[in-house]
């Protein structure tokens, strides 16, 4: 599984973002303060955070005191909404090109299996919200799989769309 810097600290960086900011603050946090303690660069988390608020996940407030806020109940902001937010590819095969196959045009034997995990990860970053990661409650025995139980999208390999929703 290929998740790259880009994932992981835009997560860490709205982890505590909700941290330092609970529902009731009325002050922003600054993305120097996030930097500080998250030991993120600040032009990165500007870049990351750029995205988040595009993607409505955060709001800002400009100017002296400013800073940003969740925009949406951390109860109900999942990581795969950040991770998605921040467009973060996330790969657990090493085709980079999925149309055009593993090996010169042609599916390798394990593509389905990595395609397959792939989609179980997704669910499982759709299913844990922030604010359970704020909380330290993330924990296996709350992923549903029911919805897995019975899918037959995944009969034959065919390549992940860039947002990684179930195919039809």
């Amino acid at each position: 599984m290929r998740l790259t810097s880009r994932g992981r600290h835009a997560v860490s960086a709205m982890v505590d973002l909700r941290k330092h900011c609970p529902d009731d603050s009325h002050k922003p946090v600054t993305l120097a303060s996030i930097a500080e303690r998250q030991f993120i660069s600040l032009s990165y988390l500007e870049q990351l955070f750029r995205n988040l608020r595009e993607g409505g996940l955060v709001r800002s407030v400009r100017g002296p005191g400013g800073g940003y806020f969740l925009n949406k109940d951390a109860t109900k902001l999942t990581i795969a909404d950040i991770v998605m937010a921040v467009n973060e590819p996330m790969h657990a095969t090493v085709c980079e090109n999925a149309p055009r196959g593993c090996h010169r045009g042609n599916r390798c034997d394990t593509h389905q299996l990595w395609r397959v995990l792939e989609c179980y990860i997704f669910d499982f970053l759709k299913q844990v919200t922030l604010q359970q990661v704020v909380d330290k409650k993330v924990s296996l025995k709350s992923f549903d799989i029911s919805a897995w139980q019975n899918d037959h999208h995944f009969d034959e390999a065919q390549p992940m769309d860039v947002r990684f929703e179930k195919l039809p």
